[in-house]
């Protein structure tokens, strides 16, 4: 199978996108691998696919596949790089954008000055919903990693987060506990593990191990369920400068049942062909 694709990035988060308008893509998880390695086929952390509205109040409809082929419910990142994707193909001239996910809906805005702005919708505390399993809802859990207790706020962004607070991101153990985070047993859809310090009421520096797709280099509903996080502990002011190891990100959220704003890049890298194969 040949297939045209665009390369794209969000603060180092990188994509491969796929125009699905005109005619259906199906790719299998092997196939969805071997676009995502990055020795054997073009590299990604994940493959979003562009398809046409499933319903009338939407534009488009949007596919997220982690490296590992699962395909998940949301991407920030990705978000910023769709609106910009179906704007430089000419697909909308909308600056505003509804799209159906699997998380919901999103609303993408393309700004004056080049930035992306995404509604992600409002997160989600509720244990049933994220999932997660616990007796009841509460502000924090312990959950046992390593042979040790941590204390995570749980909640979802379209998918699912846990965030903890750390001294410092750079001695973080990321690499040795992000992936145990990420298979807990309590997170029967696995989950995204984040790493949050606080520098200050306005500022963080975040580090994520995802779900399917091991650390990146920045995590848009990461840093959304980060800045949450850090509101509802009390350490965070309503708007938080977000610095990933890809960059920077603005996150604003007003409290319960606001939407939580996202701002940030988006960039094209190039277009190619692929040869994937059967």
């Amino acid at each position: 199978m040949r297939l045209k694709f665009t390369k794209m990035h969000g603060l180092g988060n990188d994509f491969v996108v796929i125009d699905a308008t005109q005619a259906p893509v199906a790719l299998t998880p092997a196939q969805l691998r071997f676009v995502a390695d990055r020795h054997f086929g073009i590299g990604c952390d994940q493959l979003l696919m562009v398809e046409p509205a499933r319903s009338a109040d939407t534009d488009f409809y949007y596919r997220i596949f982690n490296a590992d082929g699962g395909e998940v419910e949301q991407c920030g990142n990705g978000a910023r790089c769709f609106v910009r994707y179906v704007h430089q193909r000419g697909l909308t001239a909308k600056s505003v954008i509804r799209v159906g996910t699997l998380g919901g809906v999103i609303e993408p805005r393309l700004e004056a000055d080049g930035q992306v702005t995404v509604n992600m919708g409002a997160p989600v505390f509720e244990p049933a919903r994220i999932p997660f399993t616990a007796a009841a809802e509460a502000p924090l859990y312990d959950l046992e990693v390593n042979k040790k207790i941590i204390k995570i706020n749980v909640l979802s962004m379209g998918n699912p987060h846990a965030v903890q607070l750390v001294d410092n991101v750079d001695t973080a153990p990321v690499a040795e506990d992000g992936p145990l985070i990420e298979a807990h047993a309590r997170f029967p859809q696995r989950v995204n593990a984040g790493f949050m310090q606080v520098i200050d009421r306005s500022h963080i520096r975040l580090r994520v191990f995802e779900r399917g797709s091991g650390e990146t280099l920045a995590c848009g509903t990461g840093a959304c369920a980060a800045v949450v996080s850090g509101i509802r502990r009390g350490l965070l002011d309503a708007r938080v400068h977000v610095a990933t190891r890809g960059g920077d990100l603005v996150i604003v959220w007003a409290g319960a049942g606001a939407p939580v704003l996202m701002t940030g890049p988006a960039v094209s890298v190039f277009d190619g062909t692929v040869e994937i194969p059967d």
